[in-house]
Parts: structure tokens; C-alpha cells; sequence
């Protein structure tokens, strides 16, 4: 079975009983009633006495109790299934309507910046349009690394990791005296190329940016401009002085400080990297990410000094801490009619707050993959209660077969049957080149269940613009996906201009080679038909499929998302389905 909530599943099962397996009694009364005033209307004339009513009553109540029967076995109140596979109401298997939805929720961001969002504020517009100047035409203000990060505030980071006892501390010595703190901070530092490649920077930011499984059980952040971190950074040396303690000294678990989760940087996986700077990559890298931390606390100082943290922080309430609260209130009062909901990018912890929430725990399973993602970014299948019962759901995850496993982790995917359906949610990776062979790999295995209709959502990852052999043209998914004997919400031939994504990256994060000016959108931004409702052809009709990028199932275009309403860097796409 796929991983849910077991105690929910019982009370769900304990509670519904046999309502799961039969019409509702309202239903049955219903038709009851109607059956009773029909016979009041009898064929017969009244004059032909009692006893000829009498046996027509009798008649008529045989064929109630048959026609009851009949409901009860059938799982559902119209539109659902009979024992061998059938459908009472909507022909040979399944629904004879289906309302589906699926939607990349986006894991949450340590990053408020990172994105370019809509946001009705005076003082983001002005940082973020200055940040961008900043970058791009700093002139006078692209000072030497050590009038940031200055020669004394180095002697205190190689002492302490001296006292690690780490491997190359001396060689990075002298990196630093005749390298490093006479570069430029933007032209030879940020805007670096090779440093970018070889991931000095990225890399130790990525790692210890936001530290979410500790002892205590609280969330650590560095002292940085570039996450939620909640002190206050009164100056420079206030900076430097919470990010040695954090660095060096505080724990995280079992005795470690965020400098011990640090990694070398391997040369087989960033061949930029040279063979001595991959053996003293440890301090190495924790210099590049002081000094990087250090430019961006002093460009933020430089542009905004009063306000740009109370900035971050009002940012991070509402991108960041409170995104599964927004988009569980989306979810609940815009989707909980829906019949499936696929989603990816979740969380374990969204898919806890999911199944506590009274709106979609008493109208959905919330079915997860039993291997769950070491990214923490999985996919799930919602399925409405109404529609579906428990007994019938079976995960086949693992009877997918891919043409090479390395291109899919675990999490990624999630596959179930049920009575009359195979469903699939999928997360493609960013270039959407294992797109086409997970397509195939569900294609396969529906072949193994021949009898059921194919549902698949999924983030494709595919592209308006691609570039060939490195991302996945939109078009060339949709000849596959039409080969393969499947059509789309979109049709056979979807419009590359059909966006569900409108993204940007800012300047205020570590990869500045995909950062975007706002004019520059449509060139370096992520502006693509990324998202998908497969299923097989001929099996359904689209009445309609809507995008959503407000979370009041409107979406706006030429509009930047996430917004601090839209949570998520995805549209929503729902589609209304009929036989």
C-alpha cells in the first residue's frame, strides 16, 4: 500500500463502514420515494379492485429492492463501478466524468530573494532594482575583497580552521594573500565564472544555509542575507561575529557544527575543480563562502541599512514559514472537489499538515511513495473518498522499469492502481530530459494492466525554447506522448507559448550566471509549458482544462510567480474530463 496515515485510514474506515461499498441512504431513500409515487400512478384503473394493486405493489417493490441492489454493489452513487470492471453509469470502466488536478507545490525556498515574485512593495522594488544595479554597474563600489572581509576577520577564520585540524589550511593561506582578497568583490568575485563552476561558494551554502534536522528540533540558519535567519546584523563585525559562532560552534547533532557537514568537493563530479583544490576543498570553500556571505551582507548595508531586514522578514512569513498554510488553504477551498489531484515537489511535513486538515483529510487518501525522497521533495496522489474506496488502492511504484534507474530518485514517482485506473504523479528533473522515459516506463507498465484507464500528472520539465540534447522541447514530448497512444489536457499539439511557469532568478543568490534583470524575463527566465494531464486516447474528452496562478483558479498572464498569495513557482492546471 502507499504511505499513509494508518490511524486515519481506520477511523475513515470505521467511520464510512459499509457507506464506502453502497449509495448514500439519502440517495437510497430517494429513490425510494420516486418509486413509491410512481406506484400512485399506477397503469391500472383503480376500479380493477384490491387485489390486482395489490400484486402491482408487490411488482414495484421487487424491482425497488432489485434496482437498490444493484447500487449497493456497484461502489459508488452513479458514475462508478460494477464488480467486473464496468461502469453503471459511464461505460466499460472508471468515471463517466472526471475532474482532475495537478499542481508542483514547490518545495520551500531557504532563499525569500531568490526569486523574483509580485510584490506590492516599495522598499523590495527599490532593493531588488539596486541590488541589480549593483551587480551590473558597480563601478566605484567594486572595492577589493578585504575592505569587506578584512585581513583580520581572515586570521580569525584560519585559526579556527586550524583547529579543526583540516587538511590545507596553509595552502589556503595563500590563496587568500595572493589571490583572493585582491580580487574586485562583484567583476572578479560574484560574477566569476570559473568560481561559479567549481562551486566554492554554492557548495557550503547549500549545505548549511538552513540546517533542519538538529537536536533541538529548531531550525538553524547561517547569518547570511540569503535565507530566514532570525538575529539581527547591526554591522559588519556584529555579521562576522554570529557567523564564527554558528559556523564553529554551535551544534547541530551529536556534537557536529555546520562546519562538519561540509564535503569535499570531488573533481569526478565538478571537473573544474583542480586536483589540489579538490584535496583542500574544505578550507577552501569555507573561505569562498565567508567572503561570499560578506559581499552580500555589505551590498544589502550599502543600498538599504535600515530596513532591509525587516524586509526579509516579512518575505520569509509569507514565502517561506507560511507556505504550507497558503497552499493548504488553496488546496481546501479551491480544489476539494476534485476526483484526483496529483502533486509533486511535497514535503513529509506538508503531507502531515495535509492529513490533519479537516477539509482534505475527510475528502481525500493522501497516498505517498513508500520510499521517500532524500531531498525531501516527493509526489503524492490525492484521491477523493467519494470515488474511490481503500481496499482498491495498490502501490506499483516498483514494478516501474526505467531505461536507466539512475535518472529517476526515489520520490520522484509515485504509481497505484485502483479499480479502474493506473495514476501517476511524476517531477521531472530541471532539463526535462528524463521525461520521455518515464512516459515510456508508465506506458510500459500499463501495458500490464491493460483494463485500466492511464491518469498521469506530472511537472514534464519541457520547454518552449530548448536546446537540443540539454533541455526537453515541448513539441518533441508531445509526438512521443501521441506514439505512445496518449493525448494531453492540452491536446495532441500543445501552443509553446501554453506557459505555466513565469520565473526568475534574482541577483541576490549564488549562481549569477542565471540571474535575470525583470527586462530580461522572456530570455534568461524560466518561461515554459511545463505541466501535463496524460491520459490515454479516446478514453476521455476535455470539456475544459483552466491554469491557476492566484490560487482562485485565474490565472494572469505575463505575471511573475510566486506572488506572497501563490506560493508556488507552478501553475495549477485542473481539467474536466468526460467519457
Amino acid at each position: 500500500m502507499p504511505n499513509m496515515d494508518l490511524r486515519n485510514r481506520n477511523k475513515d474506515t470505521e467511520k464510512a463502514g459499509p457507506e464506502e461499498l453502497r449509495p448514500l441512504k439519502t440517495s437510497t431513500v430517494e429513490t425510494g420515494n420516486d418509486i413509491e409515487s410512481s406506484s400512485r400512478f399506477s397503469l391500472y384503473d383503480a376500479q380493477k379492485g384490491e387485489d390486482e394493486n395489490s400484486a402491482w405493489k408487490a411488482l414495484m417493490l421487487v424491482v425497488a429492492v432489485f434496482f437498490i441492489f444493484l447500487l449497493a454493489t456497484s461502489g459508488h452513487y452513479y458514475s462508478t463501478q460494477t464488480k467486473s470492471g464496468g461502469s453503471l453509469f459511464g461505460g466499460n470502466g472508471g468515471l463517466s466524468e472526471l475532474n482532475v488536478a495537478t499542481w508542483n507545490i514547490a518545495a520551500i525556498n531557504n532563499n525569500p530573494f531568490e526569486y523574483w515574485i509580485t510584490y506590492d512593495n516599495v522598499v523590495y522594488n527599490k532593493v531588488m532594482k539596486e541590488v541589480a544595479k549593483f551587480i551590473n554597474s558597480p563601478y566605484k563600489k567594486d572595492v577589493r575583497v578585504e575592505t569587506v572581509f578584512t585581513p583580520a576577520m581572515f586570521k580569525e577564520l584560519k585559526d579556527e580552521m586550524t583547529a579543526k585540524g583540516w587538511e590545507g589550511v596553509p595552502e589556503t593561506r595563500e590563496a587568500w594573500i595572493h589571490d583572493f582578497k585582491n580580487r574586485l568583490i562583484i567583476s572578479q568575485f560574484m560574477k566569476d565564472a570559473e568560481l561559479g563552476s567549481k562551486r566554492l561558494a554554492s557548495m557550503p551554502d547549500r549545505v548549511t544555509n538552513t540546517i533542519t534536522k538538529t537536536a533541538s528540533g529548531n531550525i538553524l540558519y547561517r547569518p547570511t542575507v540569503i535565507n530566514c535567519f532570525t538575529g539581527h546584523m547591526k554591522s559588519m563585525d556584529d555579521w562576522w561575529a554570529q557567523w564564527k559562532e554558528f559556523m564553529f560552534h554551535t551544534t547541530v547533532i551529536d556534537g557536529k557544527t555546520p562546519s562538519d557537514m561540509l564535503q569535499q568537493i570531488k573533481r569526478s563530479k565538478y571537473p573544474a575543480v583542480s586536483v589540489e583544490e579538490e584535496r583542500i576543498s574544505l578550507p577552501l570553500q569555507t573561505m569562498a563562502g565567508a567572503i561570499f556571505d560578506a559581499i552580500l551582507v555589505h551590498m544589502m548595508m550599502t543600498i538599504e541599512p535600515d530596513s532591509w531586514q525587516n524586509l526579509r522578514t516579512d518575505m520569509c512569513n509569507a514565502l517561506n514559514l507560511k507556505k504550507n498554510d497558503k497552499t493548504l488553504e488553496i488546496l481546501e477551498n479551491e480544489y476539494s472537489n476534485m476526483d484526483i489531484v496529483f502533486l509533486q515537489e511535497v514535503a513529509a511535513s506538508f503531507v502531515m499538515k495535509a492529513r490533519a486538515s479537516a477539509v482534505l483529510s475527510s475528502n481525500f487518501y493522501i497516498l505517498s511513495p513508500d520510499k521517500q525522497s532524500r531531498s525531501n521533495q516527493n509526489s503524492v496522489i490525492m484521491l477523493n473518498k467519494a470515488k474511490f474506496g481503500l481496499n482498491e488502492i495498490n502501490d506499483v511504484t516498483s514494478e516501474l522499469v526505467f531505461e536507466q534507474e539512475s535518472m529517476v530518485a526515489d520520490g520522484d514517482i509515485i504509481a497505484i492502481t485502483t479499480k479502474d485506473y493506473l495514476l501517476a504523479s511524476f517531477h521531472g528533473d530541471t532539463n526535462g530530459m528524463a521525461t520521455i522515459p518515464v512516459v515510456r516506463a508508465v506506458q510500459k507498465l500499463h501495458q500490464s494492466y491493460s483494463n485500466l484507464k492511464l491518469v498521469f500528472g506530472l511537472d514534464a520539465n519541457t520547454y518552449e525554447h530548448a536546446k537540443k540534447g540539454k533541455t526537453q522541447d515541448v513539441l518533441e514530448f508531445a509526438k512521443e506522448y501521441v506514439r505512445l497512444g496518449l493525448t494531453s489536457c492540452w491536446g495532441d499539439t500543445p501552443d509553446p507559448k501554453n506557459h505555466t511557469t513565469y520565473n526568475a532568478r534574482t541577483f541576490l543568490q549564488p549562481q549569477l550566471n542565471k540571474a535575470a534583470k525583470r527586462s530580461e524575463f522572456l530570455t534568461k527566465g524560466d518561461v515554459n509549458p511545463k505541466d501535463f494531464i496524460l491520459f490515454d486516447r479516446g478514453a476521455y474528452k476535455v470539456v475544459r482544462t483552466t491554469k491557476d496562478n492566484t490560487g482562485k483558479k485565474k490565472f494572469i498572464e505575463n505575471h511573475i510567480f510566486p506572488t506572497l498569495d501563490f506560493p508556488s513557482d507552478h501553475g495549477i492546471l485542473s481539467t474536466h474530463l468526460n467519457l
